[in-house]
């Protein structure tokens, strides 16, 4: 399955709050489609399955993610010891086009991939075009230096709406650097999300 870039709104109703994917709000309460308003608070009936599922998608639309991408993902936190579900997170938060937009380099998840496909961000001082790029702890995330890359990506930090740093990253605002000091938290993860319910869903593949 293709990478979803229809609209974003429609999702966010359905799903909730997803930052990697969006930071306009709708003006719009009811869920999309025809049975929106009859599907609202106490008469909405989600099975089981359906729960699991909602919360795959949230994973999946606000890191950009296909299906085979994600299922990958979760088939690497298996096999590292420790608790799947943070290991998971872990996994998606060190992705290149992820720490760019923890860094406030760009607005969302999809402007970070698109930055980083363009060839103006660099690791460790050399350019990398790969936003599923595996950073590594003590990693460099820098710009280009060209005047368009930094031009480009000082509006994005002015603009930027996220205030706080995650504890995992640590960003020197005079040389536009970010380093990765640690693995991140659960609770610096801005996604509402119960990962469990994730690796529940894929647990009979």
């Amino acid at each position: 399955m293709a990478r979803y870039r229809g609209p974003k709104l429609r999702i966010t109703r359905r799903l909730g709050n997803l930052p990697g994917l969006t930071q306009k709000q709708s003006k719009k309460k009811d869920r999309p489609g025809q049975h929106g308003k009859s599907n609202d608070g106490n008469n909405k009936k989600t099975t089981e399955y359906g729960l699991r599922l909602e919360e795959k998608q949230k994973l999946k639309f606000n890191y950009g993610l296909t299906e085979s991408q994600l299922y990958q993902y979760i088939k690497e936190a298996r096999r590292k010891q420790g608790v799947t579900g943070l290991i998971l997170l872990q996994l998606l938060e060190m992705r290149l086009d992820t720490i760019c937009f923890n860094l406030g380099f760009a607005p969302t998840i999809a402007n970070a991939r698109q930055l980083v496909n363009h060839g103006h961000i660099t690791v460790n001082g050399k350019v990398v075009d790969i936003p599923s790029f595996q950073c590594r702890l003590n990693d460099i995330v820098s710009i280009k230096p060209k005047l368009t890359s930094k031009n480009l990506i000082e509006n994005n930090i002015k603009t930027k709406k996220l205030i706080e740093l995650p504890s995992h990253l640590k960003f020197t605002e005079s040389t536009l650097e970010g380093q990765i000091i640690n693995y991140c938290e659960r609770n610096d993860i801005l996604l509402d999300l119960d990962e469990l319910l994730v690796i529940e869903y894929y647990s009979r593949r």
